[in-house]
């Protein structure tokens, strides 16, 4: 590993959509950036590109032992727990999987931190990522830090055990344990099997005259949609502050599936999308949670943040970029990054 000096930062799961983007941040800031992806991550091999100056380490969520010693060998100053089962819609058919890495796995890093707060005096600042699923069915708009969970997905439920837990550690430990509960936020490393990233695909392909349309669930539902560079620089803000704290990341409105669709397509001049889209019912979920959108003001006010991109925005590069991975072969490249 790098024996570089400067503060040090712990990153789960780097080789993700978000890990990507707060390595890049965290390395222009002068850290030494470690970075654990899972054995034999067919996802790191891609997109190794992205990651130049960090030290990446092959790790399984459930290595407790493993963890234990990886947090000895790099006493980070910072630890951001980015790995996990990321997919609402899936965790219906693995909710024992999305359990143990997006709940137990937490469980565990937290008994870690205090053993080495034990043996150190002190433990590395940790940064738990929130989501917004966790409201569910929330009885008002838009939600804040105080908003009461009403999770409608195992995967909810897993981020809301997570979510208490980090709370409950700091109150009864003392641990500097901070969450950032984040909305949906998006780039061009979203996988494919986020529907934002499969309608940018679909809109690249049919821009190319590759397919004709697009097949969808619920065009209805409204999410609070930003940009995943952004809501990175929020997790580094939160462990900068004096006293941890739960902080809101959002944009502040929502926006229907059928809006984002309109977006996409008019990036490639097409003015009707439903003409491209198909609804197929077995794509609607079990449990579904019409609208989301938070209240960004605490982080706003305490954090000095603010996004960068806004929702359009942040669609029509998706689209371009996908575009442009089509026209070249080229997967992956620094320069997709940004607009």
């Amino acid at each position: 590993m790098s024996t570089a000096s400067g503060p040090r930062a712990l990153i789960t799961g780097v080789a993700g959509q978000d890990g990507i983007y707060l390595a890049r941040l965290l390395r222009d800031q002068g850290y030494r950036v470690v970075g654990t992806v899972r054995p034999g991550s067919s996802t790191f091999r891609s997109r190794a590109v992205y990651l130049s100056g960090v030290d990446v380490v092959e790790l399984d969520q459930q290595d407790r032992g493993g963890f234990a010693r990886l947090l000895e060998d790099v006493a980070p100053d910072e630890l951001y727990n980015l790995a996990g089962f990321t997919s609402v819609g899936a965790s219906w058919d693995q909710a024992e999987l999305v359990a143990e890495t997006n709940g137990m796995a937490v469980l565990r890093i937290l008994e870690e931190l205090i053993a080495y707060r034990d043996r150190h005096g002190a433990a590395p600042r940790y940064f738990q990522p929130s989501s917004s699923e966790m409201f569910g069915i929330a009885d008002h708009q838009p939600q804040t830090e105080g908003t009461p969970h009403h999770p409608r997905s195992p995967y909810a439920a897993t981020k809301s055990f997570a979510h208490h837990l980090t709370v409950n550690y700091r109150e009864s430990y003392g641990l500097f344990t901070s969450t950032g509960t984040l909305y949906n936020h998006e780039s061009p490393l979203r996988g494919d099997s986020f529907v934002t990233r499969k309608i940018t695909r679909a809109v690249a392909e049919i821009a190319l005259g590759r397919r004709s349309s697009v097949t969808l669930g619920n065009l209805d539902v409204r999410r609070d949609w930003g940009f995943a560079g952004d809501y990175a620089r929020s997790m580094h803000l939160m462990l900068q502050v004096d006293e941890p704290q739960d902080f809101i990341v959002a944009t502040g409105t929502s926006c229907a599936l059928s809006d984002l669709l309109a977006v996409a397509f008019a990036a490639i001049g097409i003015d009707d999308p439903m003409s491209h889209v198909e609804q197929d019912p077995a794509l609607m979920r079990p449990a579904d949670v019409a609208d989301l959108y938070g209240d960004p003001a605490k982080a706003r006010e305490q954090l000095s943040w603010e996004p960068t991109l806004d929702f359009p925005a942040v669609i029509e590069h998706m689209v371009k970029i996908d575009i442009e991975r089509l026209r070249t072969g080229i997967g992956e490249h620094e320069s997709y990054l940004f607009p």
